[in-house]
């Protein structure tokens, strides 16, 4: 996936993005199933998945170091910011689910769009209009169907429920710095460092937990692998292309498809049975999603008119 690094020089919008964008949620999607299929802890298997990513993207990074293509000291700091929040969001989703089971903090992570759309208007001083804040709640709403919350009432604070939220704010800064680091540098140049300083990350975590890293089968070692290439190099690369043409708040909102993706795949390759609810679901975040897609070209329509009526009345 090659691309112009840079979000302001795209005049009119383009495929590859949404296209990067849908390849993503698929890749993202089918890792919850590959890691209850492993078995292992999820730290562990966020150990593996980075450091396969690292030995597969080391070669291509290397090619692009001698073709004269070296990573700006800015973009290079963004990149290892970027892998110590990565790294912090898996390590506090991973034990929240173990504290408290996989609804809360599966949930609570998936506020991220909101950490992302606040980060948008403090930091990138981003219009966001009121379509784009609907369209984020109807997608929260509905992922938050999907993932199985019985009720308001299910929800408990704790430690676990703590660490899910933490993990959404991780995430949230994740995709903001990645958006300010691919102004600079490609998907590959950009994500090598990412996916290298969230591995020591992870495995000084690991080793802090005292979690083994062998003795696993191996079936596991297999799934830790098609973790590391399907989910972390293919996945991650494809919404790292997607932020260097569409801003995060738009990508972190669209990733809520995610838990749709997760369900259907679920139901094809686990024969888990979709409830009308799940359905409801689905439908609320795709709804959501458009939602905020159509509210950035409203915004930039908007922005197009007062520009031309500026310079006219110029």
């Amino acid at each position: 996936m090659e691309a112009q690094p840079s979000t302001s020089s795209d005049s009119k919008p383009r495929l590859s993005p949404y296209l990067a964008l849908a390849v993503g949620i698929l890749c993202l999607g089918v890792s919850g199933i590959l890691v209850r299929l492993a078995g292992a802890p999820g730290v562990v298997t966020s150990v593996y998945r980075m450091g396969v990513a690292s030995v597969v993207l080391a070669w291509p990074f290397w090619r692009r170091i001698r073709s004269g293509r070296k990573p700006t000291r800015q973009g290079l700091v963004l990149g290892i910011i970027g892998g110590l929040f990565l790294a912090f969001d898996l390590v506090f989703w991973a034990t929240g689910v173990v504290m408290s089971g996989a609804t809360n903090p599966s949930l609570l992570a998936n506020t991220a769009p909101l950490w992302v759309g606040l980060g948008a208007l403090v930091i990138f001083r981003e219009r966001l209009g009121g379509l784009f804040w609907i369209g984020l709640l109807l997608a929260i709403v509905g992922a938050a169907l999907i993932l199985g919350l019985d009720s308001l009432r299910s929800v408990s604070i704790g430690v676990g429920t703590l660490f899910g939220l933490l993990a959404g704010i991780f995430y949230g800064g994740y995709y903001l710095v990645t958006q300010r680091g691919r102004e600079t540098l490609d998907p590959i140049t950009y994500f090598w460092p990412v996916t290298v300083s969230s591995t020591v990350v992870l495995l000084l975590m690991t080793l802090l937990l005292q979690q083994p890293l062998t003795g696993y089968s191996a079936t596991t070692y297999l799934l830790f692998l098609v973790q590391g290439l399907v989910t972390q190099t293919l996945g991650y690369l494809a919404i790292n292309y997607a932020l260097g043409y569409l801003p995060a708040s738009v990508v972190s909102a669209t990733m809520l498809g995610q838990p749709v993706a997760t369900a259907i795949l679920a139901g094809l390759l686990l024969g888990e049975v979709l409830t009308p609810l799940h359905v409801v679901g689905g439908v609320a975040v795709l709804a959501g999603v458009f939602l905020v897609h159509h509210s950035r070209r409203v915004s930039k329509d908007s922005l197009s008119e007062q520009t031309e009526q500026e310079v006219f009345e110029g």
